[in-house]
């Protein structure tokens, strides 16, 4: 389950890498980060109904055959087009695998033994969220981002030839597939995906930052994203409408989603708790590293280091569950981690501060990664506890789904009030410094746009910033895009604006502030023709 997580964290950090080798446009490296978390989160009721036909197993081998031919894919990919399509097929491959593992799991596993595979798998989840950064800031800084895929194929095939002798086949229901109430789900999912995750990007009511995709370009009126969630919201009220009508009319077998599994306790208020596990665990590893980049001048690598003591916290809570698990119920274990949880981010909000040192901000994650293992791990426990085992399939799908709207939640919740706060106070810190009011709106924006790619000199990509020779790991050392700068503005230098809040450190000067690289991982900021643009494209998980 790590290789999901990693792939869903990993690529926003090396699409700088991405964009300067395959001549990529703005809206080309915006879908090679999109399309995979909407695939994945638009199959995953489907998917969850299929194990409980054809057997978990099957599906989650069919699964590691996907994600794996896939990577690949993507791997080799000698152009932004082909890595698309890689990537909405990994999504695909990633949708087979996560729900039929929480169903293979509860299968294998009875009694306590169930509950310490359950900590397994939850603290392995937590840790590769923190870890994908990591890994692909060392990724694309010292090898190449196309490693970022390559890794997935080895593991693939260990996983696939694991489970093939060691899991006995899983057990199959007599159905069939409800292909009107698929098609609206996985609409209704992917509509939903979409528009929590780029709000921000295109504006919540009307149109910010224009949408292109082949043949398209949505440039003003009502947001896309607006759009989106109302379609969404018709489109899952429908699905839900339909399931309801196919249980009641006598066609059980025919249902992608037992409505009356939400009439059981623990599994309508797992998934409550697994919406607010997702919201608080993805939104925070969104936010932190673009701190650490956008305000402290970190590069990828030192902000995917900072996040290292969550992966420690969660793996401590998988080896403390192991002991707890005859003594503790898995529901007391989930008050557990989220009261740890709400405390972790408590301390965060108090600690991370410009006086603050960094040992105090890493025992705050590290005290946060521990709920985060405990949560993660009996939350699923508890979902699936009472759910009968010819439901389990569905059961998981539907726990997944829950993750995913939670994480989708908190990363649009977060991100924005993090945008807007940086654009609020870096915009007043320029007028404070007695640049015009128009000039201090267009150096903020900048900043903060940058996120989606920057405001590009019109009819410039990425292929006109860089020198030739892509591809070569000489040439991800020393072609960068290199900042010009007119009349004395440096607009992406936000760290020189805002105090470094650990003080000093390596790579930083003696005042705490970074001396030669710009914010996101050394992406220098280019000004031309009146607009700040800048050399890489990145975005939140």
């Amino acid at each position: 389950m790590a290789l999901i997580v990693v792939d869903t964290t990993i690529v926003n950090v090396i699409v700088p890498s991405v964009i300067e080798d395959l001549d990529a446009t703005s809206a080309q490296a915006q879908w090679i980060q999109e399309s995979y978390a909407i695939v994945f989160a638009a199959l995953l009721l489907l998917t969850g109904r299929l194990a409980d036909i054809f057997g978990a197993r099957r599906i989650f081998v069919w699964g590691v055959v996907v994600f794996g031919a896939t990577s690949v894919l993507a791997g080799l990919a000698p152009s932004s087009g082909l890595l698309i399509l890689a990537r909405f097929l990994q999504g695909a491959g990633a949708a087979m695998l996560l729900p039929t593992s929480l169903s293979l799991l509860k299968a294998t596993f009875t009694g306590k033994a169930r509950g310490q595979a359950f900590a397994v798998w939850g603290s392995t989840i937590g840790a590769a969220a923190a870890l994908g950064p990591l890994l692909g800031g060392w990724l694309a800084e010292h090898v190449s981002w196309r490693w970022a895929f390559g890794i997935n194929v080895p593991l693939s095939v260990l996983v696939g030839v694991g489970v093939l002798l060691y899991i006995a086949p899983s057990l199959r229901t007599r159905g069939r597939i409800d292909a009107l109430g698929a098609l609206l789900s996985a609409t209704g999912l992917a509509l939903l995906a979409f528009g929590l995750v780029e709000g921000r990007t295109y504006g919540w009511i009307t149109t910010v930052h224009p949408l292109k995709a082949p043949g398209l370009t949505w440039d003003s009126g009502p947001s896309p994203v607006l759009v989106a969630l109302a379609l969404s919201a018709v489109t899952l009220f429908a699905f839900v409408r339909r399931q309801i009508t196919l249980g009641r009319g006598g066609d059980a077998s025919r249902v992608l989603m037992d409505v009356s599994l939400f009439s059981i306790p623990s599994f309508r208020s797992g998934n409550i708790a697994t919406t607010i596990i997702g919201i608080g665990e993805f939104g925070i590893i969104a936010v932190l590293p673009l701190w650490l980049q956008f305000t402290l001048g970190y590069s990828a690598l030192q902000a995917g280091l900072a996040l290292v003591p969550v992966a420690i916290g969660s793996f401590v809570a998988s080896g403390a569950s192991f002991g707890l698990a005859a003594k503790v119920a898995p529901l007391g274990q989930l008050r557990v981690g989220l009261a740890l949880e709400v405390i972790g981010l408590a301390g965060i909000a108090l600690t991370a501060t410009p006086d603050s040192s960094w040992w105090a901000v890493s025992a705050v994650l590290f005290l946060y990664g521990i709920g985060v293992g405990f949560a993660t791990a009996q939350v699923t426990n508890v979902v699936l506890n009472d759910i009968p085992e010819q439901s389990s399939g569905q059961a998981s799908g539907v726990q997944s789904a829950f993750r995913q709207l939670g994480s989708a939640l908190g990363i649009a919740a977060l991100t924005t009030v993090f945008f807007s706060s940086l654009s609020t106070n870096l915009n007043d810190r320029l007028a404070g410094m007695d640049r015009p009011a128009g000039q201090a709106d267009q150096l903020s924006g900048a900043v903060t746009d940058s996120r989606r790619g920057g405001h590009r000199h019109p009819g410039r990509e990425p292929a006109d910033l860089c020198c030739r020779g892509r591809g070569t790991r000489r040439h991800d050392r020393r072609c960068r895009p290199r900042r010009i700068h007119r009349g004395g503005l440096r607009p992406a230098r936000t760290h020189r604006l805002l105090p470094h809040p650990f003080g000093p450190g390596p790579g930083r000067g003696r005042r705490g502030i970074r001396s030669r690289r710009g914010i996101r991982g050394g992406r220098r900021t280019r000004l031309i023709g009146g607009q700040a643009t800048r050399g890489s494209l990145t975005r939140p998980y």
